[in-house]
């Protein structure tokens, strides 16, 4: 409830000194451990502005009349995907649902993301998508919002599948308010999950930090239509990075909607994605993406140079 999302500083110093110590550097002036003096205050000052402790009690009070549960590292239900961001994992989940679907082996979850302005192909083939995998035991993740994502989530539901959205909000304010509806239907028979605090609103930031969110907790993300500033991209760089699988599907070269598409595929970020078989190959490359003695600087058990061999044995090149 203290920090901000995706604070590596704090991520550093709770992996170093454990919660309680470094709770107790919020007090006094003394020496923050990597930090200089400057840089120490500045991080007291942004973290002990909430930290008033009848307000953070009266807010878990609240949280705890509510039912929203709550899910920390080393719970039975903290997702094993999210480690791999080191000092960047979130320091706790908030859940509405179904929070053992956290528990689900990586190659059983995977994201589906996309620009909100969608257009109806996009929205069909995310639709299509989603369905088939939902129907073959898949947990579909995505954000939550309008177009492909929207799409992605009601597909599943559709087809009696299991789907998770992330929120960059509170779990108990559904944003966007336009799917309000969805979100608490997802959050009847899924899960809505946010590393933010209950009560808070979607801020840029913590849309941008959401998307290492919505890459760790899947093996594989598809990239269904996104223009060339679209979120989706990030979240796919974000994936990317985690060495994880990341598709695309190719649209019209006269499409703006996939412009963001054909980028990532040009840049050699992503594989062509055009049926569902593919991203089930995909989705099942886990043993030799996660499981390989040579690991990723990144912190995933996967180097993402033998992940481009192992891609291109089954790829054929452009």
């Amino acid at each position: 409830m203290l920090t901000e999302r995706d604070d590596a500083i704090t991520g550093r110093l709770l992996g170093r000194l454990g919660a309680v110590k470094t709770a107790g550097l919020l007090d006094g002036e003394g020496k923050v451990p990597g930090l200089g003096r400057v840089d120490a205050q500045v991080w007291r000052d942004r973290l002990s502005t909430a930290a008033q402790p009848s307000e953070l009690a009266g807010r878990l009070r609240d949280v705890e009349a509510a039912g929203i549960g709550v899910v920390i590292p080393g719970d039975r239900n903290w997702p094993a995907g999210l480690t791999d961001l080191g000092a960047r994992e979130p320091l706790v989940l908030w859940t509405r649902g179904a929070a053992s679907f956290l528990s689900r082996p990586l190659t059983e979850l995977l994201t589906i993301t996309g620009s909100r302005a969608a257009t109806s192909y996009g929205e069909h083939v995310a639709g299509k998508f989603a369905a088939d995998l939902a129907r073959d035991a898949r947990v579909v993740v995505a954000g939550g919002a309008y177009g492909i994502e929207g799409a992605a989530h009601r597909a599943a539901l559709t087809a009696g599948g299991d789907t998770i959205a992330v929120l960059a909000g509170g779990v108990d304010r559904p944003y966007p308010t336009g799917h309000h509806d969805l979100l608490d239907q997802i959050a009847s028979v899924g899960l809505l999950v946010s590393e933010t605090p209950p009560g808070t609103t979607p801020t840029r930031h913590r849309l941008l930090a959401r998307s290492r969110l919505l890459a760790a907790l899947s093996n594989t993300t598809i990239v269904v239509e996104a223009g060339a500033r679209s979120g989706a991209l990030h979240n796919a760089r974000q994936a990317y990075d985690l060495g994880r699988n990341v598709g695309a599907v190719p649209g019209p070269v006269t499409s703006a909607a996939s412009t963001g598409s054909h980028q990532l595929i040009g840049d050699g970020r992503a594989r062509i994605v055009t049926d569902v078989g593919q991203i089930t190959n995909m989705l099942q490359m886990h043993e030799a993406l996660h499981e390989s003695p040579q690991r990723s600087p990144l912190g995933s058990g996967f180097s993402r140079d033998h992940a481009r061999r192992d891609i291109g044995r089954d790829t054929p090149s452009p």
